[in-house]
Formats: C-alpha cells, sequence, structure tokens
C-alpha cells in the first residue's frame, strides 16, 4: 500500500510540475530576412571565436528557411543544424533541455523514443512578441559552442 502511495504522489507531483510551465504559443513565421539576421550573428559568434559552424533556421513548423555553412565544417553538421532547429521548434523548447532530462534518467529516457527528440545543446527558439516564430540550429564544435553560438542568433531576433 505504501508503495502505491508513493506511486501515486509522484505521478501527480510530475503533472503538478508540467501544468505550471506551459509552453510559448507559435506565431508567424520569421520572415527570410530574420533568419538571415540570426545565422549572421550566430556565424559572427563562431567566427569571433574560431569555430567552423552550420546553422539552420526553421520556422514554427521546423521547416527550413535560410541554411549556412562555413567553409572547413564537417558534412554532418550539415543535417545535425537541421535537426536541432527542428527538435526545438516543433518540441517547443531549446534541444539542450532534452539533454538535460535524459542525463538525469529515469523518466527522462522518454526522449529517446520520441521521433525527432534531439537531446543535444545547440537548438534554440526564436521568440519575438512572446510566441515561437522559428528556431536555430547549430553544428560543428561541442554542444556548448554551439548553444552559444545559436543564444547568439536568437539575440539578434527581438
Amino acid at each position: 500500500m505504501k508503495g502505491i502511495r508513493a506511486l501515486l504522489a509522484a505521478a501527480v507531483a510530475m503533472f503538478a510540475l508540467n501544468v505550471g510551465a506551459q509552453p510559448l504559443p507559435y506565431g508567424a513565421p520569421l520572415s527570410v530576412d530574420d533568419a538571415k539576421k540570426a545565422a549572421a550573428a550566430a556565424v559572427a559568434e563562431a567566427r569571433k571565436n574560431n569555430w567552423n559552424m552550420a546553422v539552420s533556421v526553421v520556422d514554427p513548423a521546423g521547416n527550413l528557411v535560410y541554411f549556412e555553412r562555413m567553409d572547413a565544417v564537417q558534412y554532418a553538421s550539415i543535417a545535425i543544424s537541421q535537426d536541432k532547429a527542428r527538435s526545438a521548434a516543433t518540441f517547443k523548447r531549446p534541444t539542450k533541455s532534452m539533454y538535460d532530462e535524459l542525463e538525469k534518467g529515469g523518466a527522462g529516457l522518454r526522449f529517446l523514443s520520441l521521433r525527432g527528440a534531439v537531446a543535444s545543446e545547440g537548438g534554440e527558439l526564436i521568440v519575438k512578441d512572446g510566441r515561437i516564430v522559428g528556431a536555430i540550429g547549430l553544428s560543428g564544435g561541442s554542444g556548448a559552442q554551439d548553444g552559444q553560438c545559436a543564444r547568439a542568433g536568437t539575440a539578434a531576433i527581438k
């Protein structure tokens, strides 16, 4: 009986945590000009640090709006940057948050079975006027480097 109560209490606590954190609503897709502006800021951050990156910017549905890659980036980063951007947009969260949950184990392991979920830093939401208008994904460096450049890209859009 104690085990059932503990399990029920844990389920109620998880539900309560999820209810309090409502995701942002989707807005109209960002323009190509805004996508280019976000990518330019991300590339500038990469260049400043001598990192080679691939940059993908997607609309709220995860469709590619703009792509750019630096000359020396590994070819795998092309698809990875698109996957990170799409994952952030469609799951309404930065990809690092999925990595953090996965790292905890337990319920966080659910991300292993979710189609399109990328549990690696570098995918960030682009938010304008309190609405998700797209996402940016970077790949080519470490997760932290990808994330730093992605956040530079999102900061360019207000």
